[in-house]
């Protein structure tokens, strides 16, 4: 490979100690963007690019490049195009210049330096919240409000990950980009757990390290259920979350022995659920409303009873239930009208063997380079 004072050489006149160009117009404008690969440190290429030379007689561009700046300009590249692609990592530092027919080469345009200084920071935060086969994810914005001029987009990356375990899976992938500091990840499987985290990427290309990572599990969910009262409707006044078959949320006849809980309404006019079958427990999310069924969380670890339980609208209350196998299922309710005969309510349910995890999860440890593995702790 020729080095570039060759090539200058072989395009200019040395009058005394100054250089003249032969008359090929010199190329402007050189600019780069990176295609960013989920790993900060390895992106997967990065592009040339630069205004066309209007010479008639035009006949390539040459790409130069250097690894550092104690090393010699290479000649990378010939192109027709003004642009170049440059595949498998990056120089340091480039510059074109223009060649005509005659084999008369440019000066060099303006060097751009592909310095690591224009990347983002990363964003400080992430949340989630638990949905019916989705997973809302929401970040703080400091990359954008940090450098407005410089940012262009978040990209959102998700891996596998197993309840208990420490780590998140190594096979992380592409979710999608947005400009929003939030996200819906759809088409998810209810019961099946995933990590989340999400960098910001910068006009030219360079990516943020990683946020948090958390992990979260979609579990199933619906609104506007009726039941009525033992005493109104005994048929309508049973509730199951996970059937032995499988189905999930029925009403059913309140007089069955395998149901989760029956609502009963006293001579008061008060509404209670009383749990029915054998290892099913009932407790008080907490001691306040809650805005939405999203707003009940991860399961308590304390507080629950087989006792029968008042309701309230807009409360949360958690079911623990046994599974069967040797875990536990968690199941909650928010009730959002209670009638003078009935409720309605909205339910969620956590299919994922002992995961208590019905909404909003925790943090994990920030991910520092060096590869995309990360780790962290729910």
């Amino acid at each position: 490979m020729k080095r570039a004072f060759f090539a200058i050489a072989a395009a200019t006149t040395l009058i005394g100690c100054e250089i003249v160009a032969t008359g090929v117009t010199t190329p402007t404008g050189l600019a780069y963007v990176l295609e960013p690969s989920g790993d900060p440190d390895a992106p997967f290429s990065i592009t040339l690019y630069w205004d066309p030379v209007a010479d008639s007689d035009l006949k390539t561009y040459n790409v130069y490049g250097r690894l550092n700046g104690s090393t010699v300009f290479d000649l990378r590249a010939s192109t027709t195009s003004p642009s170049f692609h440059d595949d498998g990592g990056y120089d340091a530092e480039y510059y074109v210049t223009a060649v005509n027919d005659a084999g008369d080469e440019s000066n060099e345009s303006g060097h751009v330096l592909i310095d690591e200084v224009l990347r983002l920071v990363a964003p400080t935060s992430l949340g989630s919240i638990t949905l019916d086969g989705a997973i809302h994810l929401y970040w703080s914005d400091n990359p954008f409000t940090t450098s407005p001029d410089g940012f262009k987009n978040y990209r959102v990356y998700s891996s596998s990950y197993t309840l208990g375990d420490v780590d998140c899976g190594t096979d992380w992938g592409l979710e999608g980009t947005t400009v929003a500091p939030e996200f819906l990840v759809g088409a998810l499987d209810n019961g099946v757990s995933r990590c989340f985290a999400v960098t910001a990427e910068s006009i030219e290309g360079w990516e943020s390290y990683y946020s948090p990572t958390i992990w979260d599990t979609p579990r199933f969910d619906a609104r506007n259920i009726l039941m009525f009262a033992q005493q109104v409707d005994l048929a309508t006044s049973g509730f199951r979350f996970e059937t032995t078959l499988g189905d999930l949320g029925v009403v059913t006849d309140g007089n069955r022995a395998d149901i989760d809980f029956v609502v009963d309404r006293d001579g008061a006019g008060t509404f209670w659920f009383v749990p029915v079958r054998t290892g099913t427990q009932v407790a008080l999310y907490s001691a306040t409303p809650v805005d939405d069924l999203t707003a009940i969380d991860i399961a308590p670890t304390t507080g629950f009873a087989t006792s029968a339980i008042s309701m309230e609208p807009g409360f949360g209350y958690v079911f623990e239930m046994d599974g069967g196998d040797g875990f536990l299922r968690y199941g909650a309710i928010r009730p959002t009208h209670v009638g003078a005969d009935y409720i309605i309510f909205d339910w969620a349910y956590q299919t994922d063997p002992g995961n208590p995890q019905l909404d909003i999860s925790g943090g994990m440890s920030v991910y520092e380079g060096g590869g995309v593995v990360v780790s962290g702790k729910h």
